[in-house]
Order: C-alpha cells, then structure tokens, then sequence
C-alpha cells in the first residue's frame, strides 16, 4: 500500500486528504478502524518516541499522546500499590506486564490530557494492555504486533470502530524531512539522534552524584522533549513523566505548567482521594474530572457543588496545609528542558515541585546565574549542549 485516503484533513472543510510513502510502500497496516489525518500524526510521532526509548534504555516502553504531543510516557516498571490504584489498573484482574505497566504509567501521568488519547507501545501488545484501554477513552494504538487476545479485545472498542495500526518494528525513514508550508517545501535532515548516557557528563553544579535512576529519568525527558510541541519542559520520576508543560512560547510557562502537572499528580495519590467512594456507575472520565476539580487549587465553589451527585459520600477537600505536607514527599524529581533557561525563575519554581536533578542544553547568557540557582538549592544540572525544539 502506497498510499491511504482519508475521510479529511486537519479539519472537516479540508477535502480531499491522504498519507502517502515517499518511497516504496507505507510501513504500516491498519487492523481496525478508519484512522484520519490527526490519528497518523499522533501515531508516527508517538511510536517513534517509544521507539527511541526502548532503543535507550532496552525496556519495554509506552506514551499517550494529544494532538502531537505526550501526555505521558513511561517504561515497564512495577507499579506499586498506591499507584495501580490512582491510576484505575487495580481492577483489571491481570497482573500487568511491563507493557501495560508502562501504558498505565504514560496514561496514569495525566489521565484528564489522556482522554482520547492515541497509545503507541514499543512491544507486543498482550491482553493486559488491551485490558487496561478497554476500559478507557481511547482514539487508537499503534504497535509492532498484537497478540490474538488483545487484538480481539480492542477491536470491540468504540463499536468495533477503534484505531488500531500495526507498524514495522525496523522500519527506518530516509535521511532527510521534507515539509510543506504554504507552497514551500523545508528540508532538514531528520531528528534522529538518540540521546544517551554519555550525553549527561557534563555537569556544571556543586553537586555531581547523579545516581543511575536519575539517569534514566533523564534520558526519558529527553525523549519525551524531542517529540513534543516546543517550548517545552518535562518532569520524570521513578521511570515515567509526570508532567509536560508543551507548546509554551515562554520557558517559565512551561515549567509552571509542567510543575502544576507534577503536583497534581502527587496530590492525586494523597490517602484521601484514593480513599473516595463514587456512586454505582460514575464513569472513569467523571472520576477523573472530579478528582482532578478536588486537588486543583483554582476549583470554584460552584464546580464543587456539582461534585456531590458523584459521591456516596461528599468530601472534603484537601486544606491548603495538608497539600502543603503531601507536596513535601514529592522529591528527587528529573527536570528536562528542550533549550536553555534564559532565567533562574525555572529553578526556583522547579523547587517546589521536589526537583533535584535537570538536564538541559545550556548556551543561555545567564548560564552562571541558573547554575548558581541550582547550587543554592543543592541541585545537580548536567548540560548537554544538545536542543530538543519539535515543531
């Protein structure tokens, strides 16, 4: 198959719409459902960053992606307890390979981003993982294969109507990108650098002992800035991002968002909110709304209100000073940056979010102060020299 038509393009007045190979036939099959032109952007972009990680790191890898960018992603390590519970995986009466783990993990980063996300796994997607996305609102999958079982169970999703696509697992793309913008075509050659370990040796703060967990995490920002919409910063902790602050034209912005992300996060772990009773039959999407409302800290009173026919028993928020000490556990956090900071204000703020190690490029004219910012929070920056710009 050369090429794929589509019902339309970005938008619905945008007719007619295709994917097409540059050369040869497309690497890929679609096993169910009818994908449009946003789904493919999603999955090219998604399955190369799980690709990359699984390149990387040489464990099983997965992202929820929206509208181009990850919600999420993580790689296939155990889940606690505590976590199999916030992220709505401590009923799929399976235990979770470390596909699904890394599934529920990429979702579990941002479950109200991840509403009808598209999923993209490194691996074989087995019965466990299917399990976990029937459950959820998805748009599609894209996967080097898929064993009978799943592939049985995601295809009753959405009334037989689910995205799935199956991708050639060695498929390489020539060297150059071509894009089209108004009638004008751009060539670079294409972003196909893997970050590594020994990109991370260059450490600039007071504080050099960079543990391997942190290096991991590192890597994962990295790869998750390489496919997200530019300006961006990350947060990774324990093998998953767990905010992404996307597509902000100024880098503090992207660090507010992608720490209020890891906030939230962390708060949604706090005993009380594992601890609430919904009524018989609130929906996942309803429980997500409703706990996210809970933890926020700009929830008006009036959305409160409509809370209460959700709960068996209406709740109380969490004060300001339970927050407070809950937010105080959330430690040893990895920042990644896609370029430099132009100012300190990043790692002040990155601070309150528990982060101690970041990576980024450097080459800002304020540098000095940033690493002075770092050094007085005991902090560990590595510089990389190394922008991850996506667009």
């Amino acid at each position: 198959m050369k090429n794929y038509g589509l019902k339309y393009g970005c938008n619905p007045h945008q007719k007619p719409a295709e994917i097409r190979a540059t050369v040869g036939e497309l690497p890929l099959k679609v096993l169910n459902g009818n994908p449009g032109y946003i789904n493919f952007l999603d999955a090219l972009n998604s399955w190369q960053l799980v690709k990359d990680l699984k390149a990387a790191l040489n464990v099983p890898a997965a992202t929820s992606f929206k509208h181009i960018s990850p919600a999420g992603a993580a790689i296939g390590l155990p889940l606690s307890d505590e976590l199999k519970k916030s992220y709505f995986v401590d009923d799929i009466g399976l235990e979770l390979s470390p596909i699904a783990s890394a599934y529920a993990r990429a979702r579990g980063a941002d479950r109200m981003s991840s509403f009808g996300d598209w999923a993209a796994l490194s691996d074989t997607v087995d019965k466990a993982t299917a399990m976990i996305l029937k459950k959820e609102v998805s748009d599609g999958i894209i996967a080097p294969g898929y064993t009978t079982e799943a592939l049985e169970i995601l295809k009753q999703k959405k009334g037989g109507k689910y995205n799935i696509i199956e991708i050639e697992r060695d498929y390489e793309p020539g060297e150059m990108d071509v894009k089209c913008v108004y009638g004008i075509e751009f060539v670079q050659k294409r972003n196909n650098i893997i970050p590594g370990f020994d990109d991370l040796k260059n450490i600039v703060t007071e504080n050099k002992d960079l543990p391997d967990e942190a290096k991991r995490d590192m890597i994962i920002a990295m790869l998750t800035l390489k496919y997200t919409q530019s300006n961006s910063v990350c947060f990774v902790s324990d093998g998953q991002v767990i905010g992404n602050g996307a597509g902000q034209q100024s880098r503090i912005h992207c660090t507010r968002l992608a720490g209020d992300k890891a906030d939230i996060w962390h708060l949604k772990k706090h005993p009380k909110i594992l601890g609430l009773k919904f009524k018989q039959g609130v929906g996942r999407p309803e429980r997500d709304n409703a706990i996210d409302l809970l933890v926020r800290y700009d929830t008006t009173e009036h959305e409160l209100d409509m809370l209460n026919d959700l709960f068996e028993v209406v709740p109380d928020r969490l004060s300001p000073s339970e927050k407070e000490a809950w937010l105080k556990g959330l430690d040893n956090v990895t920042l990644g940056s896609d370029a430099f900071f132009p100012f300190r204000d990043n790692i002040d703020r990155a601070y309150r979010s528990g982060v101690k190690y970041i990576v980024q490029p450097g080459g800002s004219i304020r540098d000095d102060s940033v690493i002075r910012a770092c050094d007085e929070y005991g902090m560990l920056m590595a510089i990389t020299g190394l922008r991850l710009f996506h667009h």
